[in-house]
């Protein structure tokens, strides 16, 4: 199966899901950074509000509108200018005909190069990471990338709406179990940015201090496992070639 190399395979539109806001930024915003800066163009896709995040009891009425704002002013610190929201409920996502139509619809009107999503599969070794909605968001992106988003009668209605049907090239997934791992980004010159992000979701971190620390850490470890000299920071996927070129149609 193809490897994904970035010299021979530029990434000039990328289109990126996530369960809750935050998702993204700590599992991709040091890419996303360097995708921008190159000149890419960068969809976010976050599929829940968020609504049963936090901590403030006061504040949770408004949580949703809260974790709106926080995700978007944390997408423009890594040049990300395209937010969409789909609005489910926080705790309830599930990999639905519904939500996978919408994903389909969203693919088929960005036509990105990449594609990058949480991960279907679940990580034993650090079970947070493996949410429920997270699940549920890798498995609805993955059905929606093959064979629907390339199958013209998948949601016919699509076609009929101009959203023709689209051979993704690439899928990348990301927080999922480590042995899956087979693509590391140095990121050391964008982790700035993917920190000054991930501090506008303040909603989210009781102790900014600690969550720091540990994403730092998590991006050394992941640097090493790359097989990264010196003192690097890396983020890590499992990248998936859908359409190489020895793809034949419906294999």
């Amino acid at each position: 199966m193809a490897s994904f190399d970035p010299a021979i395979h530029p990434v000039r539109r990328a289109l990126c899901f996530g369960a809750h806001p935050d998702d993204l930024d700590f599992g991709a915003a040091g890419t996303v950074a360097a995708w921008t800066a190159a000149g890419a163009e960068v969809h976010y896709c976050i599929m829940t509000d968020g609504d049963a995040g936090g901590f403030a009891k006061e504040d949770h009425a408004g949580m949703a509108a809260l974790r709106h704002a926080e995700q978007r002013q944390a997408a423009l610190t890594v040049g990300v200018e395209h937010v969409h929201f789909l609005g489910e409920r926080d705790g309830y996502l599930e990999p639905s005909h519904e939500v996978m139509r919408r994903v389909v619809a969203l693919i088929r009107e960005v036509r990105p190069d990449v594609v990058l999503a949480m991960h279907p599969e679940r990580n034993w070794d650090r079970i947070q990471s493996s949410h429920p909605d997270h699940l549920a968001c890798g498995e609805a992106v993955v059905r929606a990338v093959y064979p629907a988003a390339e199958n013209p009668f998948a949601y016919p209605e699509l076609e009929a709406q101009g959203l023709p049907a689209y051979k993704l090239p690439w899928l990348w997934l990301y927080a999922g179990p480590r042995e899956r791992e087979n693509h590391w980004v140095d990121v050391t010159a964008t982790f700035g940015r993917k920190m000054e992000a991930l501090r506008h979701h303040l909603t989210q971190h009781p102790d900014v201090a600690k969550m720091e620390a540990f994403v730092e850490a998590k991006a050394r470890d992941r640097a090493a496992a790359g097989g990264m000299a010196g003192d690097r920071l890396a983020e890590s996927f499992h990248v998936v070639a859908v359409n190489p070129p020895e793809a034949i149609a419906g294999f």
